[in-house]
């Protein structure tokens, strides 16, 4: 395996462009969800929400915020699309808004393409050796994200991109079972891809876009209109975790109000890998969400995901506003659930079905900027999700929960070279059932630590955890940003608990891994 293993590598290394310088909580199988933004922890707001300014001619003043959501961007920056400066009394871009940006760099670079179409992306080389038993490779990846955009009529706009990725692990060891690598070997994906125009006091954006409402750093709470790619858990960054859907979206802004309305005419649901196949040999994917089996080893059909059609559509509103520097907002969202619920056999009690309901889902999120921290919240009540049980006299496995999810977060700097970002989490479960194998009130907590190192190297430790039990999950990373738009990334997955837990049931999972990416 090794003699066939380091030509690969070497391939993926060089493939690399050789120019230039350089705790989400989501409900999947009815679990809580943390995933780590992979970002630094701010030195203020901007550095926090990660908002790069907008490019601006030269002399041109620099524009305050128009509204609360430019001041609280989400999207990682290499999603960014260069903008104009707002002009004074009108709101920012929804690119702004949204945070879909790329570093300010790059908007420099590309405003002497300002006639013709830049090209825009980056690639990035990812390798994982899982050290538990049983050892293997699990990723070597290379994966490449192109962009353009133009400008078409009277302030219309339009974007596209795409990615590929190419994860030859799965020609170079027989780990896997087959159908993993059928489904994961080769990924093409359209990534965001849109046209923006305006119509009276309206803006829309229509087409293949990231729809993101919440506020936490590294949480999915009020984040409910996001797709996920859950084939390695919460683990890679945002950029890589989420996955544009197909919308229709409107905006009005009047001051500090913003009013949005999104329409999803073909619902997205979350990439969750392919699982153990009893009648093929090898694994399947590593961090697939297997259900609650008292009968024994799970054994999963295939996904059944709704037809396309209007019952089958999903549709929200989100109000904001700024208001005496608190960044307030309130939602609401009826989809059908793009986690999948598994549902157990009448009769062949360890043979599960994933399907997809439909829910609906309500809540909010505040934001302040206090000086020497800033204090973030959410909050989403989800009506209609379904729950496995460990009762096998239940026809179907599943029981309805309506739950509310809550955070609140806290981000400060105890030094000039040191960050820190901490957070309390909790799900309450209405009318909780026992079977569910979780306590009525599921509280847990996330710390980030991030400091600042010579020579450009950064180090970074995450840990998440629950505390109702022993059940946690330690990241901790290295970075070196060598060059201008280079950077490498050394890091430790390591996960602890019992089998039955939202980390311990990946136990058997820690991982050491490596990233090189370039951005260009």
């Amino acid at each position: 395996m090794r003699q066939r293993l380091v030509p690969a590598l070497g391939f993926l290394a060089c493939s690399i462009p050789l120019v230039g310088h350089a705790g989400q909580i989501e409900g999947i199988g009815g679990r809580i969800f943390v995933a780590d933004k992979g970002i630094e922890l701010p030195v203020s707001r901007n550095a926090l929400f990660e908002l790069a300014p907008a490019a601006r001619d030269e002399g041109e003043k620099p524009a305050r915020p128009a509204t609360r959501d430019d001041l609280f961007a989400l999207e990682p920056p290499a999603e960014k699309t260069p903008q104009p400066a707002p002009e004074p009394g009108v709101p920012a871009t929804r690119d702004a808004l949204f945070g879909d940006e790329r570093p300010a760099e790059k908007q420099e670079k590309q405003a002497g393409d300002a006639q013709g179409m830049p090209v825009y992306g980056y690639f990035q080389s990812e390798f994982a050796w899982t050290y538990s038993d049983p050892r293997h490779w699990s990723k070597v990846l290379g994966r490449l994200e192109l962009g353009t955009e133009g400008r078409f009529g009277q302030g219309g706009k339009w974007k596209l991109s795409g990615r590929v990725d190419y994860n030859p692990v799965y020609d170079l060891t027989d780990f896997y079972h087959s159908g993993v690598g059928d489904k994961q070997r080769l990924g093409l994906q359209l990534r965001e891809t849109y046209v923006d125009f305006a119509t009276g006091d309206w803006e829309w954006r229509v087409g293949r876009q990231h729809v993101v409402w919440g506020e936490m750093v590294g949480l999915f709470f009020a984040d409910v209109v996001s797709v996920k790619d859950s084939r390695e858990f919460i683990l890679p960054d945002f950029q890589i975790l989420r996955i544009p859907q197909w919308a229709v979206r409107s905006e009005y802004f009047s001051g500090d109000f913003h009013a949005e309305l999104v329409w999803i005419p073909f619902a997205g649901y979350d990439e969750i890998g392919e699982p153990f196949d009893p009648g093929r040999p090898g694994a399947g994917t590593d961090f697939y969400p297997y259900p609650l089996s008292p009968a024994g080893m799970p054994i999963i059909r295939k996904e059944v995901k709704p037809a396309n059609g209007l019952d089958h559509t999903n549709f929200g509103v989100r109000l904001s506003r700024l208001v005496g520097g608190w960044d307030l907002s309130g939602f609401y969202y009826t989809s059908m659930d793009s986690a999948p619920t598994f549902l157990r056999d009448a009769t062949a009690q360890n043979v599960f079905t994933p399907v997809h309901k439909r829910i609906w889902q309500a809540g909010g999120t505040l934001a302040k900027d206090l000086g020497t921290f800033v204090l973030k919240a959410e909050a989403v009540y989800t009506d209609g999700r379904q729950f496995n049980v460990t009762n096998l006299t239940d026809s179907d496995g599943v029981v309805a929960q309506n739950t509310l999810d809550w955070a609140v977060g806290l981000d400060f700097n105890p030094s000039s070279d040191t960050r820190l970002n901490t957070q309390f989490f909790q799900r309450v479960y209405f009318d909780h059932e026992a079977d569910i194998n979780f306590d009525r009130f599921e509280n847990g907590f996330s710390i980030l630590v991030h400091r600042d190192l010579p020579r450009s190297w950064e180090a970074d430790v995450l840990l998440i955890s629950s505390l109702n039990r022993s059940d946690w999950l330690l990241r901790p990373k290295a970075t070196w940003k060598f060059e201008r738009d280079w950077r490498a990334v050394f890091g430790l997955d390591i996960f602890k608990g019992p089998p039955t837990g939202i980390f311990g049931q990946y136990d058997a999972n820690d991982r050491v891994y490596a990233e090189l990416r370039r951005d260009f």
